[in-house]
């Protein structure tokens, strides 16, 4: 299962995107169910994207990353490409239709 990195501050997020050329993050909430449901899906499929360093926010602990990042529910999920957005999926997410939106970024950025 893919590498999970814990991100506690909107200050560690920041740094994370930016070490990151291809950075995911996840937002989630304590209490949500599909965010529970959801996590490990994602690690799995990110396991054919090795390039894709994936980070975890529990959407509480960091207030702010709402407002910085205009996330109005969870789970949120986000993919940067050297710092800039280029995917935004929420709640119910179809891994068939991101694992195409993955492999077409990738070879994009290829």
């Amino acid at each position: 299962m893919k590498e999970l990195e814990e991100l506690r501050s909107i200050e560690a997020i920041e740094r994370f995107i930016q070490d990151h050329t291809f950075s995911f993050v996840y937002v989630s909430r304590q209490d949500c169910s599909v965010c529970h449901a959801i996590l490990p899906k994602l690690r799995e499929l990110l396991e054919q994207f090795p390039r894709i360093s994936l980070g975890h926010i529990q959407g509480e602990a960091v207030g702010e990353i709402a407002s910085r990042y205009l996330i109005f529910t969870a789970p949120a999920l986000l993919l940067f490409v050297e710092g800039k957005e280029h995917l935004r999926e929420d709640r119910f997410v179809q891994f068939g239709a991101l694992e195409k939106k993955l492999k077409n970024l990738m070879e994009l950025f290829s």
